[in-house]
């Protein structure tokens, strides 16, 4: 009985050192990788573009405004010989220092610079093309609002230094040429300004077009009346004006 317990131990270790052989190695489990952590840097945000960041022209109601107080400012040269009468008669010595040559130079020269402000636009359209290339800071939409307002204010400025009297013979046609000069820029905005705000698309048709005509069309036609006038009168206005200068320190 011994032998045979014996062998069968062995039997039995025989087999269990077979399926220790058979058996297949255990397999290595590698490392995880780690969890990947969500970034927290924001995304880059785009850059809007701000709408009127340039500015925008006067609307039609502001030129409207501006036309109204022109003409307001216009209204006592057509009263003044009457008003001149009278303050003469009741004051004359203020009558005497408004007509005197120290009011008239400081007017005067207050006028010449706000002359000078309005040529700043076509100095800042034209000065990179002149042989110094004078860079003039400032939008070019900046300086044609500053040319409308100064414009009207320029008037008033002329009414403090006439006191509202028309001159005579030159200086009655200077005047006139820098009320022309004034309206012209000022009814043809308004009119242009009109159009652009208008809800219509088309407007004719007119006699000098072949149909009807668009924003852009129309624009066009205008300007190629009203800014040409004006750009004429401009120019006989300076003329006028250094010929005025020269004559008021001739005859001084």
């Amino acid at each position: 009985m011994s032998e045979l317990h014996r062998q069968q131990q062995i039997l039995e270790s025989q087999v269990a050192l077979e399926l220790d052989s058979d058996s297949p190695p255990e397999a290595v489990q590698e490392p995880e990788a780690p969890a990947r952590v969500p970034s927290k840097k924001k995304p880059a945000k785009r850059r809007s573009k701000k709408k009127g960041s340039r500015g925008k022209q006067p609307g039609f109601k502001t030129l409207i405004g501006l036309t109204i107080l022109t003409a307001l400012l216009l209204l006592p040269f057509v009263f003044s010989q009457h008003y001149l009468d009278w303050l003469r008669q009741e004051s004359f010595d203020l009558h005497q220092f408004l007509r005197g040559e120290l009011y008239k130079q400081g007017t005067g020269y207050a006028a010449l610079a706000f002359v000078l402000f309005e040529v700043m636009l076509t100095a800042r359209k034209r000065s990179r093309n002149w042989i110094g290339k004078v860079k003039i800071p400032g939008s070019i939409l900046f300086w044609r609002n500053f040319h409308i307002f100064v414009g009207v204010a320029l008037v008033g400025l002329v009414l403090i230094h006439t006191l509202g009297a028309n001159g005579l013979n030159f200086n009655a046609i200077f005047l006139w040429v820098f009320f022309v000069t004034t309206l012209t820029a000022l009814v043809g905005l308004v009119a242009e300004t009109g159009i652009v705000e208008s809800t219509r698309k088309v407007f004719g048709p007119f006699p000098w077009s072949k149909g009807p005509l668009g924003k852009g069309a129309m624009v066009r036609d205008l300007r190629a009346i009203w800014l040409v006038s004006h750009i004429f009168f401009v120019s006989v206005f300076v003329v006028m004006l250094v010929l005025h200068i020269i004559l008021a320190y001739y005859f001084q």
